[in-house]
């Protein structure tokens, strides 16, 4: 990855983390999530917990470009590291928005790792359109008692929190966020088996007590800290396919070059020499793009929604081509269960859904293009 890196958008600092974490993610052995995903996903939290990394993802100042750099780099060598990364920041982003000093306290357990963090906000009815949430937190008293069910969250099972988004009101954005213990009565977990394997979930609140204390911000403000959050994560959504893109393209490469094929190799025919580097083109313009994203946030942007939503876009449906041209030129061998561009194949898929799906991502873009425009 050096060669993009090398841009003047990094800093020395920033460069170093980048290339000290890749050599130590190469020459760790990552849990494989297809014996035990819950265990792979604790104990790659625990290793990056160890390593001192996370606090890149869970304390301010908050670096974008750091944070990029970090899952494109995890994301290449094993995608449970990098949804392990992911989860932390996404559940402690919305503490450092708007988390009161006696909730902030509990990122430094996450950025050691003791602390699992998670992000609850899908429902069944309730996808990109966050005005759909319906899972309620009724005012009782002094507290809040939680109804309602959330589905397809990740680390279900595993997290020890999570940040949860209920609705407080029947005003459209009526929407408040709470910080909630996993180990309340009344909560009740069932999983759900992605195609890429992680912990991943149903959240079913029955009659959950919380105390006022758990409420993050004030009543209402859970949209805009839902969309704050996203609004950090999208990039590095991008940066995590740029990873597996990367990954696929070395992979391609040494399997083209070692192949023997019509009297010479798989990489001397013209054909796949086209396919390899059309794929470089599309991975070089995706990282650019996300370093962009990345840089513009950096540098003092508050909100970064045209950036970011390209980045987004463009990077996963990059990657998803890349993955796709590297396991056709690995042949059958690459369609084989356990081989990487199997691997690769079901990981980067649900990318080009989460946090925003490529459709959303194109009105979200030509929504701020139209706003631009005299």
């Amino acid at each position: 990855m050096n060669d993009l890196l090398r841009l003047p958008i990094f800093t020395d600092e920033q460069r170093g983390f980048a290339r000290e974490l890749d050599v130590n993610a190469r020459q760790h052995s990552w849990p494989d999530p297809e014996q035990d995903d819950a265990a792979a996903l604790k104990s790659a939290l625990a290793t990056l917990g160890k390593a001192g990394v996370l606090k890149h993802a869970l304390s301010e100042p908050w670096s974008m470009r750091a944070n990029v750099l970090a899952r494109e780099v995890l994301a290449y060598h094993s995608g449970i590291a990098d949804l392990a990364w992911a989860m932390q920041a996404l559940g402690g982003v919305p503490l450092l928005i708007a988390g009161s000093p006696e909730q902030k306290q509990l990122l430094a357990k996450g950025i050691s790792g003791e602390a699992c963090l998670g992000f609850a906000i899908t429902e069944p009815d309730a996808g990109s359109d966050l005005s759909r949430l319906s899972l309620r937190a009724e005012k009782v008293g002094d507290g809040y008692v939680l109804n309602g069910e959330k589905h397809l969250v990740s680390n279900v099972g595993v997290a020890h929190f999570f940040v949860l988004f209920a609705r407080t009101s029947d005003d459209k954005r009526g929407v408040s966020a709470f910080l909630l213990d996993t180990s309340l009565p009344g909560l009740s977990f069932e999983q759900q088996r992605p195609i890429s394997p992680h912990p991943l979930g149903r959240i079913v609140c029955k009659d959950v007590k919380l105390p006022a204390s758990a409420l993050i911000g004030a009543e209402g403000d859970g949209m805009g800290i839902a969309l704050g959050t996203l609004g950090r994560m999208r990039t590095t959504v991008a940066a995590a396919a740029n990873g597996f893109a990367r990954r696929a393209l070395d992979e391609a490469l040494a399997h083209a070059k070692g192949r023997a094929m019509f009297g010479s190799t798989l990489a001397q025919q013209p054909l796949a020499q086209g396919i390899l580097a059309e794929m470089r083109a599309r991975l070089d313009a995706s990282r650019l793009l996300t370093y962009r994203a990345a840089w513009e946030y950096d540098s003092g942007a508050s909100r970064i929604p045209l950036q970011a939503g390209v980045a987004k876009w463009q990077s996963t449906e990059n990657a998803q081509w890349i993955i796709d041209k590297a396991l056709q030129l690995a042949g059958g061998l690459g369609a084989v269960q356990g081989s990487i561009f199997e691997r690769l194949y079901r990981e980067i898929r649900p990318l080009r859904i989460y946090e925003g799906a490529s459709e959303v991502q194109q009105l979200l873009i030509a929504g701020e293009m139209l706003k631009e425009s005299p």
